[in-house]
């Protein structure tokens, strides 16, 4: 074969070979996809067609929350403040959804919080524009927006005002989105979600879904507060969505309403065929059990039960509006809080008879 010839046929197979290597490589990277957000979002990319898919995990992650799909996913073990091994982990990626956090409403975790969610998310802001990353989702909170107190509802457009009854959780969700907004400036194509309380099945030990056990054991006490919810279906399908529009540098606040505990605590209720709580909790005494449980959580050096920063979050009246989630990704609607509670209690009722074992919604 004449050299030229050869040099030809030699090239094409160089970029058939680099083609192949191309579409095998994972182009979308989510982080805390062992977590509660991070797994169903697994779940619907994988069950939407999705292959390329490269996950971080810690080496003590449990994988109960995406057990079924684990082999579909390219995981890498990787904690946030790594930033050599972030480096590789970012080879090839197109999209990221940052999803990780760490997630405490107890003073002692502070510094952790810091470090965890606005550095860890530094890192990723920093290697997505390195490595060219098109578009970079974050998964932020409502705890991270301001609350204007001259409108009635909390809007993205409410700025962030310091006070002494912030936690240090919302501190750090605030200063992590800050880094995101800086990467923005400096030509990162971001978007930010703002979920409110978020419900759905998963480990019954953390988080809201420890609302759903208190009404199973009947709890007669409810709360006094007001907040935002949303499913954890919701959250994963308007981040897809919103990844695969042409929106950019905008935040999103996603709720499907606004609610008082007593009413979500009494939907609890119904749906386990158990009494609604009938007592008041009184705000006071909750201040006072959750100083005496920190107290006593410092001695033992355990987790307190109750803290200050839990009281004020679930006393607190908080409404959030999600017109501009509605109105952006027009085919988007939210599921009733009444349906999502339902599902969710259905689960709960199976799993109390046999330890509680990790659940998840299903996808419709």
């Amino acid at each position: 074969m004449p050299l030229a010839e050869q040099f030809i046929c030699h090239s094409f197979f160089n970029k058939i070979i680099h083609l192949l290597l191309r579409n095998a490589t994972p182009d979308i990277l989510v982080t805390g996809g062992t977590g509660f957000i991070g797994s169903y979002l697994l779940r619907y990319l994988v069950q939407n067609g999705y292959t390329r898919i490269r996950a971080l995990r810690r080496p003590n992650s449990k994988m109960d929350m995406v057990a079924e799909i684990q082999d579909k996913i390219e995981w890498v073990e990787c904690d946030l403040l790594d930033v050599l091994g972030l480096e590789e982990a970012m080879e090839g990626i197109r999209y990221v959804y940052h999803c990780a956090a760490l997630v405490s409403m107890n003073r002692r975790d502070a510094g952790r919080l810091i470090e965890v969610n606005r550095e860890g998310t530094a890192n990723m802001v920093n290697w997505s524009l390195e490595k060219g990353v098109e578009k970079f989702l974050h998964v932020s909170s409502i705890a991270a927006i301001g609350h204007n107190k001259h409108t009635e509802f909390i809007d993205e457009s409410c700025h962030w005002e310091r006070s002494g009854k912030l936690s240090y959780y919302a501190l750090s969700k605030y200063q992590a989105e800050q880094e995101v907004w800086r990467g923005v400036a400096e030509g990162l194509n971001a978007v930010v979600v703002n979920p409110s309380v978020v419900l759905g099945s998963g480990r019954w030990k953390e988080g809201p879904l420890k609302l759903f056990k208190t009404a199973l054991w009947q709890n007669p006490f409810y709360v006094k507060g007001v907040n935002g919810f949303v499913d954890v279906r919701d959250v994963a399908r308007f981040m897809v969505a919103i990844m695969e529009s042409e929106v950019s540098q905008e935040r999103f606040i996603l709720s499907s309403g606004n609610y008082a505990f007593k009413e979500v605590q009494t939907m609890m209720a119904q749906s386990l065929g158990k009494r609604a709580p009938w007592l008041a909790a009184p705000t006071a005494g909750m201040h006072m059990a959750a100083l005496f449980g920190n107290l006593l959580a410092a001695i033992t050096r355990s987790e307190p039960l109750l803290t200050p920063e839990v009281v004020r979050h679930s006393t607190s009246i908080s409404r959030f509006s999600n017109k501009k989630s509605l109105e952006v990704v027009s085919s988007f609607t939210y599921t009733p809080l009444q349906e999502t509670i339902a599902e969710v209690c259905q689960q709960l009722q199976e799993v109390s008879k046999n330890g509680f074992d990790t659940r998840y919604l299903p996808f419709q």
